[in-house]
């Protein structure tokens, strides 16, 4: 859930996609997919270039670093190891990102929708074969989105009401 917050903060016109290291149930960064720091973000802009809105309406690469690699970024300039952690990003990797993961000695990968290149496939399925990392496919349940949406739209630091008995 928390990449999913992380993906509101997407500065992409395309899609926003949003990441979360986590190690012992640890948050050890956050990403989200954007320009790197110091150039104009999209969203500011209203444009990816200019003449074009959107960078999946052009043939031109995106301007936007991946969420996962954001994220790995993050951790590096404040010195936080990533080794043996877990990544949930909300899109699941390109291969580059994938392999900057495995780099990083992340471990486990947990995404919410698949990528939909079936070209890389064959890389991604040996990198898993050979024990490098491990992808799973998950969904957030309607029950915990609920208590996120309470918590989201309710003030959450006050008392809670107890039952008297």
């Amino acid at each position: 859930m928390l990449a999913k917050l992380a993906a509101t903060r997407s500065t992409c016109l395309a899609f926003p996609v949003g990441a979360t290291i986590v190690k012992h149930k640890q948050v050890l960064a956050t990403g989200y997919n954007g320009p790197p720091a110091g150039s104009p973000h999209c969203t500011e802009q209203g444009y990816c270039y200019p003449g074009v809105v959107s960078c999946s309406e052009s043939d031109l690469p995106s301007r936007a670093v991946h969420a996962e690699a954001n994220a790995i970024a993050q951790a590096a300039k404040h010195g936080i190891a990533t080794d043996g952690a877990s990544i949930y990003v909300t899109l699941e990797p390109c291969l580059s990102c994938l392999k900057l993961i495995i780099s990083a000695g992340i471990r486990e990968v947990f995404y919410e929708t698949p990528f939909k290149s079936k070209q890389n496939k064959c890389v991604r399925d040996s990198f898993v074969e050979e024990g490098l990392v491990t992808l799973k496919q998950i969904q957030l349940s309607e029950a915990i989105a609920r208590q996120a949406s309470h918590f989201l739209l309710n003030p959450t630091s006050i008392a809670r009401q107890t039952s008297k008995k």
